[in-house]
This record gives C-alpha cells, structure tokens and sequence, in this order.
C-alpha cells in the first residue's frame, strides 16, 4: 500500500508567498514516506459539495492489494516536497500562487482537515564520492532546496541556483557557511522567461566530481540535463526533475495524442534494464523529438 489519509495538524504563514501546514499521518508505514533531501508526497485536496461539506478523496484498492486515490473521482491533488518529517507528522510548505487547486487548498486549511497522501517518492541520491553539488531551482523546488541545504554532510561545497518572484523569498533559504547562493529575482516562475538554463551555462564548475540537482520548470529541465550530459556528465551525477510545465492544458492535449507511442519507449527501457534514470532520459528524448 502506498495511500494513507492524514490529518491537518495546524498552519502558520511564513510569508506572503509561502504557508506552512503540518500534517498527521494515519498509516505512515503504509505511505513510507522517503528520507531523501527532496522528499515529496501527492496531497490530494477534500471534495467540495454543494452543501460546502469538505469529504475526504475517495480510495479504490487495485488487484495488487495496494491503495491509491480514486482517478474516476472528482479529487484534485499537487505534489509536495516534504520540508519535515518526524514519525507520523510531516511538515509541507506551500508556495501560493494566484489560482490553483493547490493556492485554493493551503489557503483555506486548517486543524482537522482531511487529506490523502500517495506516492511518496525522491529522486536527490548524490554518490558518496561527491565533492561538490549544484543545486538549481524554482519557487516550485525551493522546500526542497532549503531541506537539502539543511541536510548537507560535513565538508561538501554547494552552489543553489534559484530563481525567485522576490528578493525576500531567499530569506527562506537557511544559512549554510559552505553554500553559495546565486539568485534570479523576478524571473521565470511562469510570469517571465526562464534563466536557470543559462546560468547553469555561466557557472564556472568546480574541480572534482559534481552532482547536479535540478528542481523547475520542464522545458529548463531538459536544457540542464541536456548541457551536462554534452560535458559527459554521467547519468549518476544527475537528477534533473521538471516539477512542472508552462502550458501544461496545451501540451496535455498533444501529450494525449502519442501517449502510448512515447510510454513504450520508457517501459522498453526498463525491460531491458536500463533503470529508471535512463528510461526516463530516453522518454523525454522521445517526447523532444516529436516536438513535446
């Protein structure tokens, strides 16, 4: 089983741009919620009535005997990286846009909300022989660059590239005496072109192996990973993650029309093997060669 619903603990603001919401895990062996830096959780939001009765999301429990969130039912659900976790309480800090179900949710919450919680999961596994890390993300993975910069071993150097709506919301980014911090203020974040991609570029890289991180926008995920594999960067030095996508209703659409085509390629690379770093760099070659 990997569902588990969950309580709201309490809320509290940050900031103008960020909540803080604690959660209460039901069954946390169940959910198994990763230890990673960028540890992440889908949070799927209560169903609204008519009668502004807010109903926990519906589960259905497949032939494998695990749980999952009803995918025939009305529920909403985003992604969240996991700033905490402490035995059956996870701490979850949302950046608030304008709109969106998830804005919508973190706003309005509070003590006693129900919630379900599926598929937890990380990608950040830096080799023990890394001697330096670059860190580079958006709004959308700031959480999770704060909790990696918390996390850092003793004597490791790393470099967070971040791109933000405000200078203050680097005030949310804890103090690290081995990290450097180049930032990107009002830029990207889907109200501005992207730079993360062409400082990546301008880097002057470090001498002894790296580890590249990368937590933002789909499009400068694919230029990042693309430009580091180009330096013969292995696939074991990357995990290079698009949280989102700019016009994800557009691509959607076209998404749908190939789907099974572009799938086939993933699980044929993990039929033959190739893990699922690999099946996932081929999925997106094969996504960029038919223009997605």
């Amino acid at each position: 089983m990997t569902f588990s619903y969950a309580s709201v603990v309490e809320t509290a603001e940050l900031s103008r741009r960020l909540r803080r919401i604690t959660l209460r895990i039901d069954d946390p062996e169940a959910l198994a919620v990763q230890r990673a830096g960028d540890s992440a959780v889908g949070v799927y939001f209560p169903i609204v009535t008519p009668e502004d009765e807010r109903i926990p999301p519906p589960i259905v429990t497949g032939t494998d005997g695990t749980r999952h969130v009803d995918p025939a039912s009305d529920a909403q659900g985003r992604n969240y990286s996991v700033r905490y976790h402490d035995g059956d309480l996870i701490v979850i800090d949302i950046i608030l846009h304008a709109r969106g179900p998830g804005t919508t949710w973190a706003a309005g919450t509070g003590p006693g909300d129900r919630v379900g919680l599926d598929h937890a999961r990380s990608w950040y596994r830096p080799e023990p022989t890394t001697d330096w890390q670059l860190l580079v993300a958006d709004l959308s993975g700031l959480p999770a660059v704060a909790r990696i910069i918390e996390e850092l071993p003793p004597g490791i150097r790393a470099t967070a590239i971040v791109e933000v709506a405000d200078r203050d919301d680097l005030d949310y980014l804890p103090p690290h005496p081995g990290v450097t911090v180049v930032p990107s203020v009002g830029t990207g974040n889907g109200h501005a072109p992207s730079q993360l991609a062409h400082l990546v570029r301008k880097l002057a890289l470090p001498d002894g192996r790296g580890y590249c991180w990368f937590a933002g926008e789909a499009a400068e995920s694919r230029t990042v990973r693309k430009y580091f594999r180009g330096l013969d960067w292995t696939i074991d030095e990357l995990d290079i993650t698009g949280y989102w996508r700019f016009d994800s209703e557009t691509w959607d659409a076209k998404f749908a029309l190939v789907e099974d085509d572009v799938l086939a390629v993933y699980e044929r690379a993990l039929a033959d093997g190739k893990g699922d770093k690999v099946a996932s760099e081929e999925f997106d070659d094969a996504l960029e060669r038919i223009g997605l």
